[in-house]
């Protein structure tokens, strides 16, 4: 049985809403329904609604309803990124790895699984150091496996605002992590080539460096090339291994190291660690070395390597050999007829064995070919400034002449399209001899290999994909935040790196399963709406309740693609 509200109108033309009981039954197969009662006017039952309660509940029984002015929501706390990322953390068996990890030697009080979660939840939903961490527990709801709530400890003393013994846990928790951190990585690559059946042939390496405001920590800390324009600042390089759009380990090194020098160690310990005992080895330019080379041949291993246009005199020749049919590549996801062409074609490498294709991208040549011609063009219009002020008598010495022309063809790379020269007194500047070897360079890159069974356009494919490793390092460094590092240490400052990359582990496996749903949602805007789902918390009457919002209908299509159907958090109301 169930009420009803009629409409009717009186006999002076007023409308009332009327209260009717009604039943549902079956006859002859079929839901039918029978008014069993008229209750009344629904405005003149309305006042005496807590009498008609008690008595259809019967004298002595407890009334369970509560009147509007006893409800009092207590709290509310953001929870939809963090039931995601417990989704996520759990579907990739971190929980247990960590477990597993930590076994006899757990410490009494918080599993390290647990407080590990809190420090990557933290990193992937709202970016901060260890002191920051406590804000964000006051307004997030984050809990344990066992359904405690994690509560920062605040105490005044100096510009820390927060409990030091509260923080020194997370401090531990990041050593304890570091301590693992091979055997973690190596446990989630097996985990991940379980669960989706990963096809180790081609894997993907590339290196960024992330800068330090300050000193920056002893052995690591160096000064070298920046990729953050930072020459100043002491830094670290980051080296991230990247199978089937998966990252499965990272590594760090000194600022200073370069790139090259980096390879082997990364290849034995694909070795050692993964049990690799054929890789086809993806790299950018600056890994490509005639020692890596030969060290990777030695190792029975295989490369797909770019070549550095500049950097080698052989470059502009084998460009100019090109000129057989072209191939063209597929096209990408998402564009349409009428679109750029990337074009390959093989062309004799210079050794037997090696294999060189020549790409020509139609979308570079473009963007090359205008970001020279501007450049001349500003080149161009110093060089005559000078030339004029040369001519008016405003400058004569040819040593600060030459210092100045100097200065003008160092910006906008003005070195590679103008010459200059001091002919009787008199300054001319003239287009390089090169400008046509420049030119030859635009909208063209070099592949090597020595895989006999890839393709012209497979070759293309694959090296394309590297840039999966360059989104990876945007990720860390912009959506994860793996800046600023306020860390010292060199130990701690690997840990916070390591946080970071479980974070972006995260992050990718959202986006995967994002895709597999169809939806159009980045990893960054899917845990931004889910930031519409809340844990609340209120008192009723004298009891506590809580419950969880529903949140946006972008984060109901996160929940969807995840096939995540509970919303509540375990309902244990401790804080640890």
């Amino acid at each position: 049985m169930f009420l009803r509200t009629v409409k009717a109108r009186g006999r002076k033309g007023e409308k009332h809403e009327y209260l009717r009981l009604v039943e549902s039954y079956r006859e002859d197969g079929h839901t039918k329904q029978r008014v069993v009662m008229s209750l009344g006017r629904k405005d003149i039952l309305a006042p005496h609604l807590s009498s008609l309660v008690r008595l259809l509940q019967g004298e002595g029984a407890e009334s369970n309803w509560v009147p509007v002015a006893g409800v009092n929501p207590r709290e509310a706390a953001c929870w939809g990124p963090v039931l995601v990322a417990k989704n996520l953390w759990e579907g990739l068996g971190l929980d247990t790895i960590l477990e597993d990890c930590e076994g006899t030697k757990r410490q009494p009080g918080t599993a390290m699984a647990d407080r590990a979660f809190v420090l990557v939840a933290n990193r992937l939903c709202c970016p901060g150091s260890e002191h920051h961490l406590a804000t964000w527990l006051e307004t997030d709801y984050v809990c344990d496996r066992q359904g405690k709530r994690w509560l920062p400890q605040w105490e005044e003393h100096g510009r820390v605002q927060v409990n030091l013994t509260w923080l020194q846990r997370w401090y531990r928790t990041l050593d304890e992590l570091l301590e693992h951190k091979e055997e973690i990585e190596q446990r989630l690559y097996f985990e991940l080539r379980d669960l989706f059946s990963l096809q180790v042939e081609l894997v993907f390496y590339d290196l960024t460096s992330t800068y330090f405001e300050g000193g920056g920590p002893k052995e690591l800390g160096r000064h070298g090339y920046s990729r953050d324009g930072k020459r100043r600042n002491r830094q670290v390089q980051v080296g991230i291994v990247m199978v089937n759009g998966w990252p499965i380990a990272h590594h760090v090194f000194r600022g200073n190291m370069r790139d090259f020098e980096t390879v082997k160690g990364v290849v034995d310990d694909l070795e050692k660690r993964f049990g690799l005992k054929r890789i086809v080895f993806v790299g950018d330019r600056g890994m490509v070395t005639s020692d890596n080379v030969a060290m990777l041949r030695e190792q029975k291993h295989g490369y797909l390597v770019g070549l550095q246009r500049r950097q080698r005199e052989d470059i502009y020749e084998i460009i100019n050999r090109a000129k057989g049919p072209w191939q063209e590549c597929r096209a990408r996801v998402g564009k349409k007829e009428g679109d750029s062409k990337t074009l390959v074609q093989e062309v004799a490498g210079g050794e037997p064995g090696v294999r060189v294709f020549v790409v020509h991208s139609e979308e570079r040549l473009a963007y090359e070919r205008r970001m020279r011609e501007r450049a001349m063009e500003r080149t161009r219009v110093a060089m005559e400034k000078l030339e004029k002020r040369v001519a008016e008598g405003k400058l004569k010495a040819p040593q600060k002449i030459g210092a100045a022309a100097t200065r003008i063809l160092s910006r906008n790379r003005g070195q590679r399209y103008y010459g200059w020269e001091i002919k009787e007194g008199a300054f001319h500047y003239f287009e390089h001899p090169n400008l046509e070897r420049e030119k030859a360079y635009e909208g063209k890159y070099l592949i090597q290999t020595e895989e006999r069974g890839l393709t012209p356009v497979e070759a293309v494919e694959a090296y394309k994909d590297l840039s999966e490793v360059e989104r990876a390092f945007r990720s860390l460094k912009d959506v994860i935040e793996m800046r600023p590092i306020y860390h010292r240490n060199d130990g701690r400052v690997q840990a916070h790196i390591f946080v970071a990359a479980l974070a972006f582990l995260l992050e990718r496996a959202l986006e995967k399963k994002l895709k597999a749903a169809g939806s159009n949602l980045s990893g960054k805007a899917a845990l931004k709406a889910l930031r519409t789902i809340h844990v609340v918390e209120m008192e009723v009457g004298s009891k506590h309740k809580q419950g969880v919002t529903g949140g946006s209908n972008r984060a109901r299509e996160v929940l969807r693609a995840l096939g995540i159907t509970t919303l509540a958090p375990p309902q244990v109301f401790e804080t640890v």
